[in-house]
């Protein structure tokens, strides 16, 4: 067992502060620096920091070790001679009270910090196991488009506003935010499938696509167009979906014309429940933020104490 407040850095130089006990696989090629001064978590995170350059230095090919990097040396703030830990504690602490800031507005903006779930939202979860499903054609919900293309070798990465998607399941398929030819724009507002990785997600925004096996799926009942139900269809059609798509039988435009994917009906009509989508994805996503929003207000709060203490 390895003691909290502890360095450890893994084999590709990745630098990590850990505030609590912890173990370590020995196949992991991970070790543990243990400071021989007394610091806080502030100081912790800061010192992390300053052996950023490892990770630019080791990799597969070359992996980090404690014999690799003892000799090493690290560039930290002084004053009159000796490392500067006030500085460091109330640098990290301001970054630290700028980024909850930010963070709280942004929840704000969204109408996210309200977490409590209403008695519609209650019973949207509590009724999940008992829905009623119907099985529907892709192309009677959607209207298919292979994306426009743009190679990764023609942009210049960052340098604009507008996603640029790849298929790619991190960061909701954006590789970067680019400026280009706005011919090339796709709209927006739709369901997006990665074509040759079948990596489904939802764009609100428009955007360039770096593939034309790409497809963007939009619905055709306007009425029906909101961000939650887009949500709940893309959850939809990653269940019903993807099993059947891989690398070498990647989906197309083709395919999925003879797709089928299930969605929620109503009993009475067997219509598709729009508005218990709706409320269920509004459900699902006020648990999720619920511990975000009550990390931000206790780090506002340690704020606050501090300020009023100086």
């Amino acid at each position: 067992m390895f003691d909290e407040k502890t360095i450890t850095v893994d084999m590709f130089g990745n630098v990590f502060y850990r505030n609590f006990k912890y173990k370590m696989v020995t196949h992991a090629r991970v070790f543990s620096l243990k400071p021989k001064i007394s610091f806080n978590e502030h100081i912790g995170i800061f010192i992390s920091s300053a052996f950023h350059f490892l990770s630019k230095n080791f990799g597969y090919e070359n992996m980090c070790s404690w014999s690799k990097i003892k000799d090493d040396i690290i560039k930290l703030p002084t004053k009159n001679g000796d490392i500067d830990f006030d500085f460091i504690s109330n640098f990290i602490a301001e970054l630290e009270a700028q980024r909850v800031a930010e963070l709280e507005a942004y929840l704000l903006s969204c109408g996210l910090h309200d977490y409590e779930l209403n008695q519609e939202e209650k019973k949207a979860l509590q009724d999940f196991d008992t829905l009623k499903w119907k099985e529907f054609d892709v192309i009677n919900i959607f209207n298919v488009k292979n994306t426009r293309n743009i190679l990764s070798s023609q942009i210049t990465s960052n340098n604009g506003n507008t996603p640029y998607l790849c298929a790619s399941g991190e960061n909701n398929s954006v590789s970067s935010y680019i400026t280009y030819d706005e011919n090339y724009i796709d709209k927006g507002n739709c369901i997006f499938i990665g074509g040759k990785t079948f990596v489904v997600s939802y764009q609100k925004d428009d955007f360039y696509s770096n593939d034309s096996h790409n497809l963007a799926l939009y619905l055709k009942n306007e009425k029906t167009v909101t961000r939650n139900n887009q949500l709940y269809m893309t959850a939809c059609i990653i269940k019903g979906l993807r099993h059947k798509y891989s690398w070498g039988d990647s989906v197309s435009n083709k395919k999925i014309q003879s797709d089928t994917f299930f969605l929620p009906v109503k009993d009475c009509n067997d219509t598709i429940d729009y508005e218990y989508m709706e409320i269920l994805i509004s459900a699902i996503q006020k648990s999720i933020i619920k511990d975000v929003v009550l990390y931000a207000d206790k780090k506002i709060k340690a704020t606050k104490e501090v300020i009023f203490k100086k």
